[in-house]
Formats: structure tokens, C-alpha cells, sequence
């Protein structure tokens, strides 16, 4: 389907698109086309080879790995929101899969199209390689949230997260089922609900996707948040990676 004046005015919201000049939008987004699916449509499987780069603009889009029996989901997707642009850079396989978890619309940008795009213009160029920072910064802060705390204090930072996107209330909702949120704190279902349990005492109760808090103070001080770790608590000056962390919901829920 071909690309729309609305559709390009809400790609140029992502930010490598952001600042580019009209002849160099055209040249990356040459062949591009808007695609419509359903829920639960695989994408890309990992080891697929990458031809386009994915803009998702509607829905949301799970991202995940395979290892023998076992399946994880790394990241969820909500929109404007790109994904495997690494590998589209360096025309290389996906790492991960992707799935749809609701109706979307994704904007196929072929690889060729946005590589010439930033070897004709250097400052486009750069700003992708501000964006692979971002995603690599934000990687960096999700292994450290997963290698340097328990459980507990990942689901304890995760739930604060989430309270200061919506709002700072004393209640939230949380933003995907607990079968992907565990696998998006690295645990099993089993652990999810231990944790929830452990920090009953904290303040925290739980009624299905309802979370109420009645003593932050307390949560914060297990959680103890961090500006090296936690996104929703980094300092001013890091504001590049906090606004791709914040586009790109899931794992980089904790960057």
C-alpha cells in the first residue's frame, strides 16, 4: 500500500528522521510501503535475512528469542517505534523474532533504500548511529537490571517504572499480561507471583492488571533506583537514550 502524507509525517517522528532534509527522506524511504496485519502474524523469524527495516505506526509488535525448549520475550513494541535497524545497517540476520500481539500497520522500508540514505548524507548517517547508541545504552542498562538484581528488585523498579509513565499515581495498570511480563523481567510465571507476594509487605497489592500502591517510600527504598540503571530515573543529561527507551516498551522498560 502506498505511504501516505499522515504516515510520513508520523514516520518523521522517529528521531533519525526527525532532522532530515526532504531529498534525503525521499531517498530512505524510496520503495517503502504501509502493511496491514492481523494479530498474532509473524514477522521475521530469528536467522531470517533482513531486507527492510520495520517502522511500527499501529498495534504492537512482541519481540523475542528461542533457545532448544525455551522462548522469551525481550521487548514489546508500541508506536512510533523501529525495529531491527542493526541488523539492517550491517545487512545482517535478525536476532530475534517478531510477532504482532494485536491488529498493526508497519511501514516496510527497504534496507538498500535507508543505507543509501545515510552513505549520501552524513548527518543523517549520524543520527542513525544516535539511535543504535540509544538501543545499545539501553541494552546495556537492561543486563545490568538483570545480572545485578534479584527478582523481587527487578519487578520492584519495573512496577515504580511504570507508576512514573503513568502519571505518578498510587495506582496503575500493568501494560501487558503476566506471562510477558515475567518473561520480560527474566522469570517464570511461578517467580512473577512469588515476587508480587514478597512485596505485599511493601505496600504493593495486586487485582489482575490493577497494581495499588500504599507506601512508595518503602517500595523505593527495596528497589532503590538507580540513574546507570533505570531510565524512568536518569538525569537530564541523558535524554537521548531515554526517549528511544521510552518508545521502545519491554525489556528497555528497565533502561
Amino acid at each position: 500500500m502506498p505511504i501516505k502524507n499522515t504516515d510520513a509525517e508520523r514516520v518523521r517522528n522517529v528521531s533519525f528522521f526527525r532532522n532530515a532534509d526532504d531529498a534525503t527522506f525521499d531517498t530512505a524511504m524510496n520503495g517503502a510501503f504501509l502493511q496491514r496485519f492481523p494479530a498474532n502474524t509473524t514477522l521475521l523469524m530469528e536467522g531470517d535475512s533482513v531486507d527492510f527495516l520495520y517502522i511500527l505506526l499501529e498495534g504492537s509488535v512482541e519481540l523475542g528469542a528461542g533457545w532448544k525448549s525455551k522462548d522469551t520475550t525481550l521487548a514489546i513494541l508500541r508506536p512510533v517505534s523501529t525495529f531491527i535497524l542493526a541488523a539492517v545497517v550491517l545487512e545482517s540476520d535478525a536476532l530475534m523474532s517478531a510477532v504482532t500481539l494485536e491488529r498493526s500497520e508497519i511501514l516496510m522500508v527497504p534496507g538498500d533504500s535507508l543505507r543509501r540514505g545515510m552513505k549520501e548524507n552524513a548527518v543523517f548517517g549520524f543520527a542513525v548511529s544516535e539511535e543504535l547508541a540509544g538501543c545499545y545504552r539501553g541494552l546495556v542498562r537492561s543486563i545490568k537490571n538483570h545480572k545485578l538484581r534479584d527478582s523481587t528488585e527487578r519487578l520492584a523498579n519495573y512496577l515504580l517504572t511504570q507508576r512514573a509513565r503513568q502519571g505518578g499515581q498510587d495506582e496503575i495498570v500493568l501494560p501487558h499480561e503476566k506471562r510477558v511480563l515475567a518473561a520480560l523481567l527474566g522469570m517464570t510465571p511461578e517467580n512473577l507471583s512469588r515476587a508480587f507476594s514478597k512485596l505485599s509487605d511493601k505496600g504493593v497489592s495486586v487485582d489482575g492488571a490493577r497494581v495499588a500502591f500504599s507506601n512508595v517510600t518503602v517500595l523505593e527504598r527495596l528497589a532503590r533506583p538507580s540513574p546507570l540503571i533505570d531510565n524512568h530515573y536518569a538525569q537530564d543529561r541523558n535524554t537521548l537514550g531515554k526517549a528511544y527507551t521510552e518508545r521502545q516498551q519491554g525489556v528497555l522498560d528497565q533502561s
